[in-house]
């Protein structure tokens, strides 16, 4: 594996100050050796942080433990401190915007150089930088879905729901919050939380939840998509759990170049082709479209 880290200081006649000599060689090194490849990306938290979301693994970070399936399942306890806490951080994800990253993707798709995005965010920022072909491996923060009758809504309708019954609450946007929209607020004693306006369910936002699974169409659907194309390209994501790895292992074993783009180690670091560790916004601008 090439390292290309981004810690050397470049010359004083370098063209670009915020990226070091290293990773400009990278960018340079990855375009020659995947020239006229399709690529499919894999993208994580890091990508968007750009945006003011936070991930979970960067430096800095505290540990936390967000909520599980089993948990917000079985619990209604749970349930109410999972959407009183979204309903005050959802609102900084509403808020962010795509980034360069995004749109540098967003564009290489729309010239044929990207044939399918993998993301493991939920903040629904590749389609907001004008992507069409993602599939959102995680679901989406933006949509709610009833867990007895399979009614789905927006979670714009879901906060107006939760207004009405809770028209005390502040959502301020000071709060420290998480990529999955959960703020660091201590949770009120008489927050209400709806159900299901059709048959009275749990409502559960549209993600997968830590203990649940991918739904095994949306994995075949990925697995394919990366059997279509020529290399993986991993942005943002650390690999640490196994719905972002599997696709690192399943790419080495047909022998595919990856290429990872990701401030901090990975699990696949060793089997990439190159590794650039610095900053995505400014690596898949050069990288994908200059």
């Amino acid at each position: 594996m090439v390292d290309l880290t981004n810690n050397e200081q470049p010359d004083d006649d370098y063209e670009s100050p915020a990226l070091s000599a290293a990773a400009h060689y990278g960018v340079d090194f990855v375009r020659e050796r995947l020239a006229g490849k399709k690529l499919l990306v894999l993208s994580g938290a890091g990508l968007s942080t750009d945006s003011g979301i936070p991930d979970y693994r960067g430096e800095g970070r505290v540990a936390r433990h967000p909520m599980t399936f089993d948990n917000f399942m079985g619990s209604h306890d749970a349930q109410v401190r999972y959407w009183a806490r979204s309903f005050v951080g959802f609102s900084r994800i509403a808020m962010a915007k795509p980034n360069p990253g995004h749109f540098a993707i967003a564009r290489a798709e729309s010239l044929g150089m990207v044939s399918r995005i993998i993301t493991q965010n939920v903040d629904g920022l590749h389609q907001a930088a004008g992507a069409k072909k993602v599939i959102e491996l995680h679901g989406t923060l933006g949509r709610v879905r009833c867990m007895r009758c399979g009614l789905t809504m927006s979670r714009t309708d879901m906060d107006a729901l939760l207004t009405q019954l809770n028209p005390t609450i502040s959502k301020s946007t000071t709060f420290e919050f998480s990529p999955d929209g959960d703020a660091e607020v201590d949770v009120a004693e008489n927050f209400q939380v709806p159900g299901c306006p059709n048959c009275g369910g749990v409502l559960k936002p549209d993600v997968v939840f830590f203990g649940e699974n991918v739904p095994s169409e949306r994995v075949a659907d990925a697995f394919a998509s990366l059997d279509a194309a020529d290399a993986l390209l991993v942005v943002g994501s650390s690999l640490a759990v196994n719905s972002g790895m599997r696709f690192a292992r399943r790419a080495a074993k047909a022998n595919k170049p990856i290429v990872i783009v990701n401030l901090g180690p990975t699990k696949a670091d060793e089997l990439a082709l190159a590794k650039i560790e610095a900053n995505s916004s400014l690596v898949l601008e050069r990288l994908l479209i200059d």
